[in-house]
C-alpha cells in the first residue's frame, strides 16, 4: 500500500501542472485583463464596456491598431487620454511588460514554494486572503456534508430495507421535492421566514460569529457560532439529500438481492446480521467512492451563492471577485489549492476503501 501512496502523491505534480497551464492558457486569451481593468478604473469608465473596447470591439482601437501591434494599442490607449508611458508603467506594475512565458515560467517557480504571490487589487497576500476565508468555507463545506452523510445513509439504508413500501414511496417524494428547490430559493425563503423578512426574527442574516463573540464564554461562543450557521447550513443541503439517498438505497438492495445475502438467510442468520456485517461493507463502497468529489462540491462551489445571499466572505466569494477584477493572482491561488486539495482526497478515498473492505488491495492491482 505503502508504494501505491507513493505513486498517487507523484502523479499529483503532473496533475497540477495541467491544471494550472490550461488555466494560464485560458486566463491569456481572455478579454480584459488586469491592466485593461485599471486603466478603465483611472479613466472612469465602467469595466465591461471599457473591456470591449480595449479588445477589439470599439471601433476607436479597430482604427487605431491591429491585435498584434502593442505599440499601436498604447497609441490608441493614449489619444483616449492616458500617456502611453503610465500604460507601460501600470504594465510593469501588473507584470504584463514580460512575455506570456516568461511569466508562465515565474509563476510555476513560485508555486513549487507555495508563493502565489500578492493581489493585485487588494494590496494583500494570496495566503493571507485565503486563510482569512477558509474558516467560512470550511464551516460550509464541513456541517454541510456531515448533515447530509448522517441523514442520507441512514435512510436510504431503510428505504432499500421497506423498498416499494409506503415508507420508501413518501420519503422518496420528500427528497425529490428537496432537490427540486435550488438552494438560493430556498435560502430567500429562510430569510423571509426566519431572519426578519416578513416574519419572525430568529437567525442572524450577515457573518460566522457576532460582532461581541470574543466577549463571550465558551459555550456561549459555541451556540453563537452554530446560530450563525444554521440558515446556510440548511439552504446548502436542501438539494444534496435525494443524490446521495438514492445512491445509498440503489446499492444496498444491488447487494441485498446476491446470492451471497441467500446463503447467509438459507444458514439461518438473522436480517440485522446479515445487512450489518455482510451488506454494509460492500454496500458503503461506491458511497466512499463519492466522498471526495461531494465534499469538494460542496466546499467550494456549492457555496458561492449561500455566501452571497447571507454575507459570508468565503472562498467561493473570494474566488468570483477574483475573476470579476481579473485578479490572476488569487485566482491561480484558489485554482491551485482547489485542484490540490481534490487530488489529495481521492488519496484519503482510496485510503478508506480498504478500511472499510480490507479485501481491496491496491497495491496487488
Amino acid at each position: 500500500m505503502g508504494a501505491y501512496i507513493v505513486r498517487r502523491l507523484l502523479l499529483v505534480i503532473p496533475t497540477l501542472l495541467a491544471i494550472i497551464t490550461l488555466n494560464f492558457a485560458i486566463i491569456q486569451i481572455a478579454p480584459g485583463g488586469p491592466v485593461d481593468q485599471a486603466i478603465a478604473g483611472m479613466m472612469g469608465m465602467d469595466f465591461f464596456n471599457a473591456t470591449d473596447r480595449f479588445s477589439g470591439g470599439g471601433s476607436e482601437v479597430q482604427q487605431a491598431t491591429t491585435p498584434s501591434d502593442e505599440q499601436g494599442t498604447r497609441t490608441s490607449r493614449g489619444a483616449r487620454g492616458l500617456d502611453p508611458a503610465v500604460i507601460a508603467e501600470i504594465e510593469a506594475q501588473f507584470g504584463f511588460d514580460k512575455p506570456f512565458w516568461q511569466r508562465y515560467g515565474i509563476m510555476l517557480k513560485d508555486y513549487l514554494t507555495f508563493d502565489f504571490g500578492d493581489s493585485l487589487f487588494r494590496a494583500r497576500n494570496v495566503i493571507e486572503l485565503i486563510v482569512e476565508r477558509l474558516p467560512v468555507s470550511i464551516s460550509l463545506g464541513l456541517w454541510s456534508t456531515l448533515i447530509i452523510y448522517i441523514v442520507c445513509i441512514p435512510l436510504g439504508i431503510a428505504k432499500a430495507v421497506r423498498h416499494h413500501s409506503k415508507f420508501d414511496v413518501w420519503t422518496t417524494w420528500v427528497v425529490l421535492v428537496g432537490y427540486a428547490i435550488p438552494g438560493f430559493l430556498f435560502a430567500i425563503l429562510l430569510i423571509i421566514l426566519f431572519a426578519g423578512g416578513s416574519y419572525w426574527n430568529i437567525f442572524p442574516l450577515r457573518g460566522l460569529v457576532s460582532i461581541n463573540f470574543a466577549d463571550l464564554l465558551w459555550y456561549e461562543k459555541i451556540l453563537d457560532y452554530f446560530w450563525h450557521l444554521t440558515l446556510p447550513v440548511l439552504a446548502m443541503v436542501i438539494g444534496g439529500f435525494a443524490t446521495l439517498t438514492m445512491l445509498t438505497k440503489n446499492s444496498f438492495l444491488d447487494e441485498i438481492n446476491k446470492q451471497y445475502v441467500m446463503t447467509a438467510r438459507a444458514k439461518g442468520a438473522t436480517e440485522k446480521r446479515i445487512l450489518y456485517r455482510h451488506v454494509f461493507r460492500n454496500g458503503m463502497l461506491i458511497i466512499i467512492a463519492g466522498f471526495p468529489a461531494a465534499f469538494i462540491s460542496v466546499f467550494f462551489t456549492g457555496s458561492l451563492l449561500i455566501e452571497v445571499i447571507f454575507s459570508l466572505d468565503g472562498l467561493g466569494l473570494l474566488g468570483y471577485e477574483a475573476t470579476l477584477q481579473r485578479d490572476y493572482p488569487v485566482m491561480f491561488g484558489t485554482l491551485y489549492m482547489f485542484g490540490l486539495m481534490g487530488l489529495l482526497m481521492g488519496i484519503i478515498s482510496d485510503l478508506a476503501y480498504t478500511w472499510v473492505d480490507p479485501r481491496i488491495d491496491f497495491e496487488a492491482r
